[in-house]
This record gives structure tokens, sequence and C-alpha cells, in this order.
């Protein structure tokens, strides 16, 4: 059903990688949270492909991407160059895009570097935000000093026994506790490599998560896919959970840069794969589609 085709495309001098689970429909961009991968929408995409041709992009160092060789490259701009670089040479012209998280931010970055093309742009929790979000470089609403989500990423363990090791420790954690089982397992399935010695390790370096997260806070992250939003009005639909960690006016504002109405999914910051049915329906009803 779907089995998605491997897409590699070299830019900037790195390797990228996409998904492209085939449709013959417009084409619909799929673009992954920090520290995950294009496969987390799999399920989703599955059930897609009858209206919409769905592609799916690792962000760079993420699942099958390579990751840059200096922190400046996990900005946003080199980040959307990327997708639009993967986006010509699957030779997609005008698409829609579901953005979550990470990908949101990118999503709109995206429509900056080549305006004209994106139709609509859903937002399920886009880090895109003012800079007044970020006091100092801190993040509110995530407890601790500093940058407690790049803290928790840089103590993430990198290398498992095997992936039923992994799924048997994720599923009983936040945030991956309430999630579906089978975007559970799509992760699990994409988002960690097979090693030599037998192990599993993450996709995704926990370093180069945590750098991610710092960079959201900086003149090169969150602020610049913030500051384009007022440029896509009427294109832009925001949704945010109501037990999201992230505070609520962050996507307020949002909303109101895009000038549209913020609707609220019981569900946390991934209520997109809490329920694929649910998804499935926000995506389409978002989309007219």
């Amino acid at each position: 059903m779907n089995e998605p085709r491997p897409v590699a495309v070299d830019h900037d001098g790195l390797r990228h990688v996409a998904l492209d689970w085939g449709g013959t429909g417009e084409p619909l961009l799929l673009l992954h949270p920090n520290g995950l991968c294009a496969g987390f929408f799999d399920p989703l995409a599955r059930r897609l492909t009858d209206l919409y041709r769905v592609v799916g992009i690792d962000l760079r160092g993420h699942g099958g991407s390579e990751p840059p060789p200096t922190r400046a490259g996990l900005q946003y701009v080199p980040m959307a160059g990327d997708v639009v670089a993967v986006l010509d040479a699957l030779g997609i012209g005008e698409f829609s895009a579901v953005g979550e998280s990470l990908g949101g931010g990118v999503g709109a970055v995206v429509d900056r570097l080549s305006p004209g093309r994106l139709r609509r742009l859903v937002l399920c929790e886009g880090i895109a935000f003012d800079s007044h979000a970020f006091p100092q470089g801190h993040v509110p609403g995530e407890g601790g000093s500093g940058n407690y989500m790049a803290e928790l990423a840089r103590a993430r363990r990198a290398v498992w026994p095997d992936r039923h090791s992994v799924r048997d420790r994720y599923a009983s954690r936040a945030p991956f506790d309430v999630v579906a089982p089978e975007a559970l397992d799509a992760y699990l399935r994409w988002g960690f490599f097979d090693r030599a010695d037998g192990q599993v390790e993450l996709a995704c370096a926990p370093e180069t998560e945590a750098s991610i997260f710092e960079v959201t806070s900086e003149s090169g992250g969150a602020a610049v896919a913030f500051d384009h939003l007022a440029m896509m009005r009427g294109r832009v639909s925001v949704f945010h959970g109501d037990t999201s960690y992230l505070p609520k006016p962050w996507f307020q504002a949002q909303a109101d840069a895009v000038g549209a109405q913020l609707h609220t999914i019981p569900g946390g910051h991934f209520f997109l794969q809490e329920d694929t049915a649910r998804g499935e329906a926000i995506v389409r009803t978002a989309l007219g589609r």
C-alpha cells in the first residue's frame, strides 16, 4: 500500500533524501519535526495519495539526509534551500505543504525562497515565532534555565540493541506514549539506521537535534519564518494542541500574522500523529480537499 520510493538529491555539498509515496493529484509536501524524519508521516501519507502526490523530505541532519559541517548550516534558510532543491529535482512546481514543529518554520521560509509555488501551508505547532518569544535566548514554557530542549536532546541515548528495545522505552514515555503505534513504528523504521555491529542508532544525532533547538531561538531560526508569515496571508492554517508544552500565545501570534483563526486540537505537540484518521481529516479540511 503506497510503499514510498526513496529519492536522493545532492545540494549544497550534502546528500538529501526524500520519500515519495506517489499519487497523481496536487503535490503535497510533508516537513517533519526536529529530531524525527519524513518517515514519521508514513501512516498519514498513505491515506492521502488518493488526492495528492505525497512527498516527505528529511531535513538536513535527519533521516537519510547528511548533516552540515557547521552549526550555521542548521539555520532555517539553508534547510529551506535544500527543500527547494529537492522539489526542483522532482519536477514539482506548485504544491501545498504540511509543516509540523520545525517543519512548519522551514515551510514558511521555503515560500520566501521560492515565491509563487506554495498554494497553502498547514502549520501544526509550527516553530515560527517573533524574536520576543525568546528573551535572552531562553525558551519559555520548557522549564529549566537556558535551552532546556537542547539539554534534553544532548542527553538522548543514540545507540540501542535493536528497534524492539527502543520501542519498549519510547512507548512508555512522553511524547511518544500518546503517539499512535503505527506512527511510532514508522519513526523506528526510518529514524534509526542499522549499525555494522548489529545495533541501531538514531539517524539524527543528539548534537544535531540540540543545535537546532539552540539555533531556533537565534536570528537565523524561528524569527526568520515568523517575519515571512505576513506575506502569506490567506494561505496558511494554524493548529496547536491543547496540552502542548508550548505557549498558546505563540500560535495565536501566527494566526494573527496570517489573518486566520487559530484551531485548537485535543492533544500535545505531536497531535497530528496521535490519531492517524483525525490527522487525515485535519489535513484534508485545511487544504480544502
